[in-house]
């Protein structure tokens, strides 16, 4: 069987649910074959190797370690699902601070173990300041850090395709973007179903004998914001499916320099969108990631603002803690800043 790369990807968090997925997908979708997986729940992690072990894909080279340092060494590839899980009733910002601590000790530890990582994918809430915070502290260029950033989109996708009765793939254009939270900018200039504009249905137009009306298109962008948490309603548990697949395909567009077609977490050093990370249109390359804001109507731009906002709060918070220092200080932990 042949992969993508044999270069070694670090899965951390792998005794959990989207570890142990990202690890199988890793191998089944023919990504990667030298995973190195680290938990600090030893029993979990075994049993995650052993499950991986008894599917017997041919080539795999599965490792398992309860020490963090042993896992990231020398990792080209670093996915990271290793911070606390949101529960029901809880926002991804009930986790930050915590989370935003592990995101700390995660950087510290790739600058120590693995300062020629290529690429970096946080997963964990709240993403887009643990995925700044792990990159402030990683001493890697902006490029090589990134989060998961497509699941509001394919959300948003899945309940147009479900609203008006089409195959998910016949909803093209949806994209959402700034923070991944109930503050996500919904751009809707480019979105249409089956060819027809969402614009044009919004103004009266139908597909499948099926029009949108006002109140049915807020209720698609609230389901979209809250899809997550109806996730944790359903299945008594986080998302675990999509986020592990969706990461491993980001994995995919960068080994092969592009073909990724969802937004990712970029940071942006300046311009009206700086020091923060967030969902933004980007460019998979082989010296990174490529961030760029997208464009869109002057409402789009205005609730892409708003999550700016949100998210400079948030990222203040975490200042406040202590776990940042100010902005003019990243250089001194990040020369790439």
């Amino acid at each position: 069987m042949g992969y993508l790369t044999d270069k070694k990807v670090a899965v951390i968090g792998a005794a959990g649910m989207i570890g142990s997925n990202m690890a199988q997908d890793l191998l089944s979708t023919g990504t990667a074959n030298q995973i190195a997986l680290y938990d600090p729940f030893a029993a979990g992690l075994e049993g995650v190797a052993e499950e991986i072990y008894h599917c017997a894909f041919p080539g795999a080279r599965v490792t398992w370690t309860t020490n963090e340092a042993e896992a990231l060494a020398g990792a080209s590839y670093i996915i990271s699902s290793g911070g606390a899980p949101r529960r029901e009733g809880m926002t991804r910002e009930d986790l930050l601070r915590g989370n935003c601590e592990i995101a700390k000790g995660l950087g510290e530890a790739i600058k120590q173990n693995a300062p020629g990582a290529e690429l970096v994918i946080i997963i964990f809430n709240p993403a887009d300041i643990t995925g700044l915070t792990t990159l402030v502290h990683s001493g890697l260029s902006p490029g090589c850090v990134t989060t998961l950033a497509a699941l509001d989109s394919t959300r948003l996708q899945t309940r147009l395709g479900q609203h008006f009765g089409v195959l998910q793939h016949e909803v093209t254009g949806c994209a959402t973007y700034g923070g991944h939270g109930e503050k996500m900018a919904v751009f809707r200039g480019g979105i249409a179903v089956q060819g027809a504009k969402l614009t044009d249905l919004l103004a009266g137009g139908t597909v499948n004998g099926r029009g949108l009306s006002a109140d049915e298109w807020a209720k698609i962008q609230s389901d979209t914001r809250n899809g997550g948490s109806r996730i944790i309603q359903l299945r008594g548990r986080s998302s675990f499916q999509s986020p592990s697949h969706q990461s491993i395909a980001m994995l995919q567009g960068r080994i092969r320099n592009g073909g990724y077609p969802w937004p990712c977490g970029c940071y942006f050093s300046s311009g009206e969108f700086a020091h923060v990370m967030m969902a933004a249109d980007t460019e998979f390359t082989a010296a990174g990631l490529v961030g760029s804001i997208p464009e869109g109507t002057a409402e789009d731009l205005a609730d892409l603002r708003d999550s700016y906002t949100h998210l400079c709060k948030l990222r203040d918070e975490v200042i406040a803690a202590g776990i940042l220092p100010p902005i003019a200080e990243w250089g001194t932990l990040n020369p790439h800043l």
